[in-house]
């Protein structure tokens, strides 16, 4: 909570304001007892319109006053709630995005949107009524029994006995709805990630007429929220009527002992009337806790949460000893007893791996799924970090280079193609933020998916649906392409991002990609890829590499011959075999 409560420091000004402003609201319902206490006394019972006018003209001065301050710190209130809010959210998603793959493994999707929307909103809303009414309740309390205290000790004495016992009471309710906010906070998260998922494999889910099952574990997992957040309303609703039970007795005990001292002289009218509305105000105060306490346990709950994720050590970050001068210039890369280790995984995915690639070399990369292709091309730009060993560019550790260097000259096709909802023109441009038309289209062509952009009705400015989902898998993984391209890069990357395209097309841009002169990484399962490629890296079931061309490991790896002979069928490695 006070990590998260810092953010408060900016608005120190419009908070002093507005608890003032409360302050002032306070003081007059705090004396507001005392004038009819007053005009009761010494006006009513002593037939004195005077004081009556006088005192009455009072409390409705006092209660304009309070009416004007209650609005002004409506205002301020709600400025530093939303403003707080503001900040929060965007400090949560700069850290989001500084996230390395590691870290994103810690938190699902899922929750971390409902951290950035739902638990920011509980702690924002919960400022606001801080601000506005829920500092206002305790002070009232406090207020209250101290003014009682004056008019009238032994009154008082009656009704307050009971609220320490009240406020223990309290004190054990927040607590324990602390623990439950926390886990109805979780149920939330797994809503939001069925949710999620249904919507992103809709077509799936169509196709596999899986409509009931998934209908069913949404009920299942809205059923444990909806039961969860039920418990939660159920501790806390029964705490106004056992707080009203408890005032209202006492209430009533005031009542009874001031009336036989109004009868014995020993207590005025107006005093009963004060001490009863002191009790009244108080009991109000008493239930204003219970919302209090729900609103103070959600937002808790929320801050933990959120503190979590603002307090997350990234493991990807500038070293101390990065030289900001270093960018990519060659793009010649070596990999030196490379071992890498995915987070909570007890076995390495690659080890003790070595190689180097020359500036503008091909690269193409085979093998079984989980020997470790992807992790290869994604330690390149620092996605994640070696376990050990080292990955050196133009001679240079990677790690001594600052990371947005490093990342700007390197296109990154991932192996699950992502789209931006908008313009196409635009989710090129999204690859170089300043590109030119010119540009655009030029990248365009080399992805082999201009021609296919210009007989869309709008062309470039075509929109995009989510996750571009009016386009098929090829065209959206040339768009993917294009958008790396855009940026000119000096090293480029692709995840198995080819895989839905036709040998001809994919034959042409492998072409195309050698007019930029930039190292290239291909993830691939196509021998007729690897083929044009200037160096293959073959890895192995045990994670070996084997390296050389095509005719290399034609000559001398059989699991390359086994690989050409499964895809291409026995004649045409036999051809191959005499070709070489």
């Amino acid at each position: 909570m006070p990590r998260v409560l810092s953010f408060l420091k900016p608005y120190r000004l419009p908070v002093v304001i507005a608890l003032l402003l409360m302050l002032i609201e306070l003081i007059v319902e705090l004396w507001q007892p005392l004038l009819m206490a007053k005009i009761i006394d010494d006006g009513i019972q002593q037939q004195d319109m005077t004081v009556v006018l006088k005192w009455g003209g009072l409390m409705i001065g006092l209660s304009f006053i309070a009416f004007i301050s209650g609005i002004i710190n409506t205002f301020y209130a709600a400025h530093v709630g939303q403003s707080f809010g503001y900040d929060v959210r965007q400090e949560l998603f700069k850290k989001v995005q500084s996230f390395s793959f590691a870290n994103f493994n810690k938190f699902p999707t899922s929750s971390l949107v409902t951290r950035t929307t739902n638990d920011v909103t509980q702690v924002q809303n919960t400022v606001f009524m801080s601000l506005r009414i829920m500092l206002r309740a305790p002070l009232l309390i406090i207020g209250g029994t101290i003014m009682a205290l004056v008019v009238n000790v032994k009154l008082a004495l009656i009704f307050l006995a009971s609220v320490p016992v009240l406020f223990i009471f309290l004190l054990w309710v927040m607590r324990r709805g602390w623990h439950l906010f926390q886990s109805v906070q979780k149920k939330l998260d797994t809503v939001n990630r069925v949710m999620r998922e249904n919507l992103a494999g809709m077509r799936l889910i169509k196709a596999y007429v899986r409509k009931d099952y998934e209908s069913n574990r949404f009920s299942t997992a809205s059923a444990e929220l909806r039961g969860q957040t039920t418990s939660v309303f159920r501790l806390l609703e029964i705490t106004v009527p056992i707080l009203l039970l408890v005032m209202n007795i006492s209430v009533i005990a005031v009542l009874w002992y001031g009336n036989t001292g109004v009868i014995a002289g020993d207590v005025a009218v107006g005093e009963v009337v004060a001490i009863v509305n002191y009790a009244t105000r108080i009991t109000a105060a008493l239930s204003v806790f219970s919302f209090i306490i729900m609103a103070f346990s959600r937002a808790s709950a929320s801050a933990e949460r959120i503190t979590d994720v603002l307090q997350t050590d990234i493991d990807v970050i500038n070293s101390s000893d990065t030289n900001s001068s270093l960018q990519i210039r060659a793009g010649k890369v070596a990999f030196r007893n490379v071992s890498f280790q995915y987070p909570e995984k007890q076995e390495p995915v690659i080890q003790n791996i070595s190689f180097e690639v020359n500036p503008g070399e091909t690269v193409a990369i085979l093998g079984a799924t989980g020997s470790g292709k992807t992790s290869i091309v994604q330690l390149i730009p620092r996605l994640y970090d070696v376990s050990k060993g080292s990955i050196f560019i133009d001679d240079h550790d990677i790690k001594t280079m600052r990371l947005e260097h490093l990342r700007r000259s390197i296109g990154f096709v991932p192996q699950e193609v992502l789209l931006f909802t908008g313009s196409i023109k635009e989710n090129i441009r999204w690859g170089k933020e300043d590109a030119s038309m010119e540009e655009i289209i030029e990248a365009a062509k080399h992805a082999q998916i201009h021609e296919t952009i210009w007989e869309l009705p709008n062309k470039y400015e075509t929109e995009l649906g989510q996750k571009g989902i009016n386009l098929s898998g090829g065209q959206k993984q040339r768009i993917s392409i294009a958008r790396a391209l855009v940026r000119k890069p000096k090293m480029l990357l692709l995840d198995d991002s080819t895989s839905a395209l036709d040998v001809h097309t994919e034959s042409k841009l492998l072409r195309a990609l050698k007019t930029y002169a930039c190292t290239t990484f291909v993830i691939t399962q196509k021998i007729s890829t690897a083929k044009q490629a200037d160096k293959i890296l073959l890895i192995d079931e045990q994670g070996n590499i084997q390296e050389g061309d095509h005719k290399y490991l034609l000559t001398y790896s059989d699991l390359y011959n086994r690989i050409v002979h499964s895809q291409l069928g026995k004649e045409a490695l036999y051809d191959a075999q005499a070709t070489n």
